[in-house]
């Protein structure tokens, strides 16, 4: 049996962050009342006519610049025929033949090797409604509240291998995306969210297997442990001489397995022809070149400057860009203290700790940046010890106090009068002779057990470095 090897393609949706629908003034707003931002024309009702939202083309534009896409100047909508309760109109309207945008790019990195993958096309649809199935009830529901919100579609190439590879090219659309402010990425609401398509062939082989596409992944740990599912599936069914089929399967994250949904024997007719209520989108060069000057600095290329400017690990620099909040607390506080090692060290221990279990982001810090440049630049000065600034932080946190003025009106002033310390470290060596013999005698690891007594009778205040500088003469 050949070596084989998974093929993997993902297709995005995102929800672009208009206030408005794609074709009419409805609200996006999530959460409200079920059916109450719906009109005639999110509808379908006869005679409405849609009118296109201006700042989701320039939203879906950004996105394609993003990611280094041809944008067509022309495109064209598209009606996708198909039944569902949830589809008023009777079809969506997207983009087939004449998409958007066309052949773009990610970089993404997975162990330490880099790799780009390819992006077929982005385009442009309107979403459909909700049905909501009862667990208690033999009835089903329709919420129409998302019909006609305005999405891009990005399908990749097949260029993929594992999950890992997978979930990194997500979170890479994932973080473009916030940066450029046109989808809030929510994966638990829906707003952005993925089906996977994965096939394995023999390695070295240029065809494709046959295919089955994975749906109902709402994060990217299930999106990986999906892949890893189906991939294991598939192998374990060629390896028996058994046929993979073609079809759709539901993740079931409770108990991480992929289900039969519906069978793909055939592509489905979708029966595509141009809206005729929509003309042909045309899109001057002039417009989209100042959609391209105008790109913020996106994640990879605040990475290479994070790494540069501040002298940061990889592993620093992924971690403190991978939100766009927590880049910008990072930068804040390195202003307002230049130190950014330190700075960095104690956002990724002590404060994504605490936004984590706050379930915040850091804009929304009550601990601002310019607090925590005051904790890096007390704890560097000698005022408090590492291990002080460590337990107070959760508190420091919370009340979103400065730390100077907390940690001197607690007395959690680092002990530094060296007549004080001098006192305290013979103190020690009284209570323990025996250690003092074991020290002379050649036992040097037992000045970590002269400075940890020292540090507990000072109540953890004790300056270290003092701490040693007396150990060192008064044990000779």
């Amino acid at each position: 049996m050949p070596e084989l090897e998974a093929v993997i393609g993902l297709e995005v949706h995102a929800q672009l962050r208009t206030d408005s629908k794609l074709f009419c003034a409805c609200s996006t707003g999530f959460g409200c009342e079920p059916n109450t931002h719906v009109c005639p024309v999110c509808t379908g009702m006869p005679g409405v006519l849609p009118v296109l939202n201006k700042k989701a083309v320039e939203f879906a534009v950004k996105m394609a610049l993003a990611v280094d896409c041809d944008v067509n100047h022309t495109s064209v909508f598209a009606r996708k025929n198909y039944f569902y309760p949830d589809l008023p109109k009777g079809y969506q309207i997207s983009q087939f033949e004449l998409p958007l945008a066309e052949h773009g790019r990610v970089a993404i990195e997975v162990d330490g090797t880099a790799k780009v993958v390819g992006i077929t096309r982005i385009h442009m649809e309107d979403d459909a409604g909700k049905s909501i199935h009862s667990p208690t009830e033999n009835v089903s529901f329709v919420d129409l509240n998302r019909t006609g919100v305005p999405l891009i579609e990005i399908v990749s190439e097949p260029d993929m291998r594992t999950p890992d590879e997978a979930a990194a090219y997500l979170k890479a659309l994932h973080g473009i995306l916030l940066y450029l402010d046109i989808c809030d990425g929510n994966m638990e609401q829906g707003n952005f969210r993925c089906d996977a398509n994965v096939s394995l062939r023999p390695k070295g082989q240029k065809e494709f297997g046959t295919r089955t596409e994975l749906k109902n992944m709402n994060s990217f740990r299930n999106v990986q442990k999906a892949l890893a599912f189906e991939i294991r599936r598939q192998r374990e069914l060629i390896e028996d001489g058994e046929d993979v089929v073609q079809e759709t399967r539901l993740f079931d994250a409770d108990q991480g397995i992929t289900l039969s949904m519906r069978g793909k024997e055939e592509a489905h007719d979708y029966r595509y022809f141009p809206d005729p209520d929509l003309v042909p989108l045309v899109l001057s060069e002039e417009w989209v070149e100042g959609l391209k000057r105008d790109l913020p600095e996106l994640p990879q290329a605040k990475r290479d400057r994070f790494a540069r400017d501040y002298g940061l690990s990889g592993y620093a620099c992924e971690v403190l860009t991978a939100d766009l909040a927590l880049a910008e607390y990072f930068e804040a506080a390195v202003r307002a203290y230049d130190a950014p090692r330190d700075i960095a060290n104690w956002m990724m221990t002590e404060l994504l700790r605490e936004l984590n279990q706050a379930g915040i982001s850091a804009n929304k810090s009550p601990f601002s940046p310019e607090h925590l440049a005051k904790l890096a630049q007390i704890v560097d000065q000698g005022l408090i010890s590492n291990t002080v600034g460590k337990k107070v932080f959760p508190e420091l946190f919370a009340k979103g106090v400065d730390p100077e003025v907390f940690v001197r009106e607690k007395g959690f002033a680092q002990i530094s009068d060296a007549g004080a310390l001098e006192a305290a470290v013979d103190e020690v060596l009284a209570e323990n002779p025996a250690e003092v013999q074991a020290f002379k005698h050649g036992k040097k690891k037992l000045m970590g057990f002269f400075v940890g007594r020292v540090m507990k009778k000072t109540q953890g205040q004790a300056n270290p470095k003092l701490v040693n500088e007396f150990l060192g003469k008064k044990l000779k």
